[in-house]
């Protein structure tokens, strides 16, 4: 029998095969773009052990893992919106709530191009903003919703409502909520739902739409972008998840008592007030109990990737998908007295990001610094796409096949407001607010970011280093969502101003 050797050179396979060399192009692989909410660092390829997450062990295992990946905008709307369009709001004006395919059409977003590059295109679930108006349905073959009700209503990712059936009665069910009014406050809800309503809830539905599809053979390569709600608060999920938690042993991050203390007078008043919630929490005797149903959802995230792994690898696709994992933002659980996101620190900015599939290197980690920002570019890349100009981020795609190759930079998270930003590295963290205060953060000896070194003259070549990475002109803000009118017709939408 003929021994066969395959050999990639410069995106061409070669066959050898016996005394014949055989030349062909590569396949452009499929693409699983899975997303999560609201989750930190806590999961096991990151290091933290008291997560239980299997599947991201193992989809670690045979990828890459980037340890130092932070998010592109400080919650939901402008975080997706710079992954979606690959450039920051900085450059788009989308900061906050802004709508990009209104305020910005002309910018190619991502799913677009993988059409454009010849690929199948399906989305379904939280890729976008949650609000209605804020899908972009440009450049899908299909987007899925649960509910012919969500399209009439105006696309809105909804995954809650106090008329689902499965929560738990009497509802509110948390400690945090149970003597507040009104009773749908679902802020820092928690709480067990029957393990027989699993395949009622609003992720898994959206999970195993996507398993069908991954189970198909498809004509063309496909992207396949699921988004998951979980674990954005409320932190509802199926008991046998809450189970895998021994509540006596959940431990609470580590806390500072006067970790505001060196902030600006206007930022730690700001900070303090948003404090309320973790002040209550603690008074509560209830933040083992938040993080719980915290950690629980974050297992039950992980069981949905386990579905869409095995239906990957039982398909007929298994030969050709990269799983591409993210989330849109890390979460504070009361570090820097917060609980949240929001904020320019690493409790906000440090998310998962896992990368497997062929031609990637398995079990690797990386440390440098990275960005969500970087998906765009590495995917087109990696797809061989059509990119339109203007990608911000770095491709990543040398890097997954050689880990050895990456170097450390400076990657910019933009905040709330133009010249408001962070500036990250291995070393250091630099914020600058839209009043001129600032922070600076040696993160290697300082991970807590508890000591804001900005103040010391010492650092002051450090601290001009890092704000000379930052962009030389900020886009001035779109008009947010609140300034425009939503305007539904049918299954479609548009926004125009008020």
């Amino acid at each position: 029998m003929r021994k066969v050797l395959f050999a990639t050179i410069m995106g061409i396979t070669v066959l050898f095969c016996g005394c014949q060399t055989a030349v062909q192009e590569t396949r452009q692989p499929n693409i699983l773009f899975f997303a999560l909410d609201d989750l930190c660092d806590w999961v096991g390829p990151n290091g933290y052990a008291q997560a239980v997450t299997p599947n991201m062990d193992r989809l670690a295992a045979t990828g890459v893992t980037f340890r130092n990946a932070h998010t592109a905008g400080i919650f939901c709307a402008p975080s997706r919106s710079a992954i979606f369009t690959g450039q920051h709001a900085t450059t788009t004006g989308c900061y906050r709530t802004q709508v990009y395919h209104h305020s910005r059409p002309e910018i190619q977003p991502l799913q677009v191009t993988f059409q454009k590059g010849g690929y199948r295109t399906y989305g379904g679930g939280k890729l976008f903003h949650h609000p209605a108006g804020f899908v972009d349905l440009r450049g899908w073959d299909e987007f899925f919703l649960r509910s012919q009700g969500q399209k009439e209503s105006g696309w809105g990712l909804n995954s809650w409502s106090v008329k689902d059936s499965i929560l738990p009665k009497p509802y509110p069910n948390s400690i945090f909520n149970h003597d507040r009014k009104p009773a749908n406050n679902f802020f820092l809800e928690w709480g067990k739902v029957l393990n027989k309503d699993e395949e009622k809830m609003a992720d898994t539905i959206r999970t195993n739409w996507a398993c069908d599809l991954l189970k198909k053979k498809h004509d063309k390569p496909f992207f396949v972008a699921v988004g998951l709600y979980a674990p954005h608060f409320p932190n509802y999920c199926p008991e046998k998840y809450f189970d895998l938690y021994d509540p006596a042993k959940i431990k609470a991050p580590p806390y500072k008592a006067d970790d505001l203390d060196d902030l600006s007078p206007g930022l730690r008043k700001a900070k303090y007030n948003r404090g309320a919630h973790h002040r209550r929490l603690v008074k509560l005797d209830a933040v083992e109990d938040a993080i719980h149903g915290y950690l629980a959802c974050i297992s039950y995230a992980d069981a949905m990737l386990g579905r869409l792994m095995a239906a990957i690898k039982d398909g007929p696709n298994a030969d050709n998908t990269i799983i591409v994992l993210w989330s849109d933002h890390g979460y504070h659980h009361g570090e820097k007295l917060d609980w949240g996101k929001h904020t320019l620190w690493q409790r906000t900015s440090g998310v998962p990001f896992i990368w497997a599939g062929p031609g990637v290197k398995p079990g690797a980690a990386v440390d440098s610094t990275v960005s969500l920002i970087d998906m765009y570019p590495t995917l087109a890349e990696v797809c061989k796409l059509p990119a339109p100009t203007g990608l911000e981020g770095t491709s990543l795609a040398p890097v997954l096949h050689n880990p050895a190759v990456a170097k450390d930079r400076n990657v910019l998270l933009p905040g709330m407001y133009p010249e408001e930003y962070a500036i990250i590295n291995q070393n250091w963290r630099y914020i600058h607010y839209k009043d001129d205060t600032e922070e600076l953060y040696d993160v290697k000896r300082d991970f807590n970011e508890w000591n804001n070194l900005a103040g010391d003259s010492k650092y002051a070549a450090t601290k001009a280093k890092l704000k000379a990475a930052a962009p030389g002109s900020f886009a001035q803000p779109g008009p947010e969502n609140n300034k425009l009118r939503l305007k539904v017709k049918g299954e479609t939408f548009r926004w125009e101003p008020k």
